[in-house]
This record gives structure tokens, C-alpha cells and sequence, in this order.
């Protein structure tokens, strides 16, 4: 499997994340919502480390990689979270899917040899991306300042391109699972200390818990989709990909909700799949 497929793989799964995440962060606590997808997440990881005999020791640089993506995983899902909550989805989902600029740039950055054309189709996925989303957001309901809810979207997008990074890195030194599992370790034990400190809601209400189990199995999968890419070549396109995650939501539910689409939002998918039909020459 290559990293566009991974990127695929996980851009539907954080598309249904994200999907959830609006609608829930109007009904439950936030902080309930995070806790329950990340600790979800980690059982999942754990149960599918378990059924493949996945455990191996992580030592060395990889394991400082592994709790440095772990920081930026915590960064990335509060700052999704409060950006979402805030609103609205046409301001915050092309900033949060600008993430790949930068792990393309930090790829560069390492050694990485991005030519012109390449960055030009990460580019076009980005605006292409950007237009659906963009469009596909026609509430006319007040939204709070504008101001913060950039700023939580940027950190999300930062968060990300850290976490991809580091992790890709970690996993391509060791292994894609057990580096994954100190990651996510991590990030729970942040959480819950980041609750306590604020006193903030562990419990999400018997109502939400189906839904945030069901979104914690997705995160699962596609943060190991892309993270296990670190183990193959060009790992920094399954993140570029994965940033898809908003426009294959959006055509989904033109092909199963029959929602419409607009001739401009079907220029901007076909710009976003040349140039993932690029990255995979």
C-alpha cells in the first residue's frame, strides 16, 4: 500500500471525525469529546497491537520522535476542537487543510527534494480542498470573532504537520505500532492532565459516547495511516492526501445524501485530484 492510499484511508476517516466534531461541540463539553475519541483511539491501537503481535521496544531517537508527535497530536486536536466549535466550517476547514504546505516544507527542509511541479499539485490540493469547503458552508448563523478562531485553526494545522513529521520519522526507525502507541500514550495522559488542571468534563453524557467511540476508531485509523507511512517512500504526500478530508465528506454526501454540488466546487475536486494524480506518477 503507498502513502497516497494511507492519505486516502485517512482522509475519509477524519472526514467523518470531523463531520461528528461540529455537531457534537454544540451539544457536548468539548473537553469530554476529546478525552473520550483520544482514549478510544488508544484502546483501539492496543487491541490491534494485541490481535498482530505488534509490540516491539522503542528506544533512542525514535522514542523522543514518538513523544514529540504526541505534543503536536494534543496541540492539533484541541486547536481542531475550539476551531470548529467556533466556526464557521468555511473559515476553519481550509486553514486546518493548509497543513500539508508545511509538511511538504519540512520535508524540504530535511533533505527532501520537492521539485516545482510537486509543489505545484500539493498547492493545487490545498486550493482545491479550500474551494469545497469553502462553499459547502451557506449557514448565515453569527459566529464569534474571527480572530481566535483563525488562531485555533493555524494551531491545528501546525499541530499536524508536527505530528506527521515527527511520527513518520519515529516510525521509519523503529516501527509504525509501538511508536504509534507511545504517541497516543502521550497524548491521553496530556489530556487528562490538561482536564485536571482546568477541572474540566471527563464525561460526555450516555447520548454522545456511541458517536465519540465510533469517531475515536476512525482517528485510530487515520492517524496510524499516516504515520506508518514513514516507512515508505515520499511518506510527506500521505499527509498532503489526508488533508482531502473535507472535500471527500462533501462528495459523499453528494453521492449518498444526494446533496448538491456547484460547478465551482467540482472544479476545485478535480484540481485537488490532479494533483494527487500527480504525486502518484
Amino acid at each position: 500500500m503507498n502513502t497516497l492510499v494511507l492519505g486516502m484511508i485517512a482522509a475519509l476517516c477524519w472526514g467523518f471525525h470531523d463531520i461528528c466534531v461540529r455537531f457534537l461541540s454544540q451539544k457536548t463539553p468539548l473537553s469530554a469529546c476529546i478525552f473520550t475519541v483520544l482514549l478510544t483511539g488508544l484502546i483501539f491501537h492496543l487491541g490491534l497491537m494485541g490481535a498482530t503481535g505488534g509490540f516491539a521496544p522503542v528506544e533512542g531517537e525514535a522514542l523522543w520522535l514518538s513523544l514529540g508527535a504526541g505534543v503536536f497530536f494534543v496541540v492539533a486536536t484541541f486547536g481542531l476542537y475550539f476551531a470548529f466549535e467556533r466556526g464557521p466550517v468555511r473559515l476553519v476547514a481550509p486553514l486546518i487543510a493548509a497543513y500539508p504546505i508545511l509538511s511538504v516544507g519540512l520535508a524540504a527542509a530535511s533533505g527532501t527534494v520537492i521539485t516545482p511541479l510537486q509543489w505545484a499539485a500539493v498547492l493545487g490540493i490545498v486550493f482545491g480542498v479550500a474551494i469545497v469547503a469553502a462553499l459547502s458552508d451557506t449557514s448565515t448563523d453569527g459566529a464569534p470573532p474571527k480572530g481566535p478562531t483563525v488562531l485555533f485553526s493555524l494551531i491545528a494545522a501546525v499541530g499536524f504537520a508536527g505530528t506527521f513529521a515527527l511520527g513518520q520519522h519515529a516510525a521509519d526507525l523503529s516501527s509504525e505500532m509501538p511508536s504509534t502507541l507511545i504517541t497516543r500514550l502521550l497524548a491521553v495522559g496530556l489530556t487528562v492532565l490538561i482536564l485536571l488542571v482546568f477541572k474540566l468534563p471527563f464525561w460526555p453524557g450516555k447520548r454522545a459516547l456511541p458517536l465519540l467511540i465510533a469517531m475515536g476508531v476512525a482517528d485510530g485509523i487515520a492517524l496510524l495511516c499516516v504515520l506508518s507511512a514513514g516507512r515508505l517512500p515520499d511518506p510527506q504526500y500521505a499527509a498532503v492526501t489526508s488533508s482531502m478530508f473535507g472535500l471527500l465528506t462533501i462528495l459523499l454526501a453528494w453521492l449518498l445524501l444526494k446533496e448538491r454540488m456547484s460547478a465551482t466546487q467540482w472544479g476545485g475536486c478535480i484540481v485537488a485530484f490532479c494533483g494527487v494524480g500527480y504525486l502518484a506518477l
